[in-house]
């Protein structure tokens, strides 16, 4: 269903890379619940909501946050009309770790790391060592590594991660990304500016 069961082992294989076997579980991150908590953008009273379900390895995910999301944003979301949650949905075990690293770098830093991630998506994504591109990245977010290791070592999070999507495939049928319900509809798929704006100016009709 997805492919992120594997996704503990891999996030170990990552720390015993560069920091041996483990000694013991990782100091456990501050507030577990508040990392995990929805992220959202806009205001919370917005009339219209977007929720995305995206991958932080998926190139058409990527290619929305690039491209139409500024629009939206612009026109909508910093106009109080539209708020948009994110949610986790990692296909890949390095996609995995990566949404991780985002989540662990906080609530403020949150969105920040998310751009990072994608703009070096085919860095990490790609690169013959995992842990040292997802390190560098983080890092331009102002995690260091040994944060980032800290933060790979949290089954915490990461459990947290999988069950978010896990409720996403059961409760919406989402099992590709990018898929978006904009004002209650379905939309899968990086569409075009223009489908996100008919649904959402007939939403404001409402």
């Amino acid at each position: 269903m997805l492919r992120i069961a594997q996704g503990l082992a891999f996030v170990v294989t990552l720390i015993l890379a560069v920091s041996g076997p483990f000694a013991g579980p990782a100091r456990a991150l501050d507030d577990i619940r508040e990392l995990l908590a929805e992220r959202m953008l806009g205001k919370a009273d917005a009339p219209v909501t977007i929720i995305e379900f995206a991958s932080l390895g998926c190139p058409h995910c990527r290619a929305f946050h690039e491209k139409t999301l500024p629009r939206i944003k612009e026109k909508y979301i910093d106009t109080g009309k539209v708020k948009l949650i994110f949610r986790d949905f990692p296909l890949g075990q390095r996609a995995l770790a990566a949404h991780m690293i985002a989540r662990c770098a906080g609530p403020v830093r949150y969105f920040a790391m998310v751009s990072i991630l994608f703009r070096d998506q085919t860095a990490w994504g790609q690169a013959p060592d995992g842990l040292a591109a997802l390190q560098a990245s983080a890092r331009k977010g102002g995690m260091s590594p040994t944060q980032v290791d800290e933060c790979l070592r949290s089954e915490e999070i990461l459990q947290g991660i999988q069950k978010a999507a896990a409720a996403g495939n059961k409760d919406h049928g989402v099992d590709s990304t990018p898929f978006f319900i904009v004002a209650g509809e379905k939309v899968s798929g990086a569409q075009d500016f223009k489908v996100f704006e008919d649904i959402i100016e007939r939403a404001l009709k409402k």
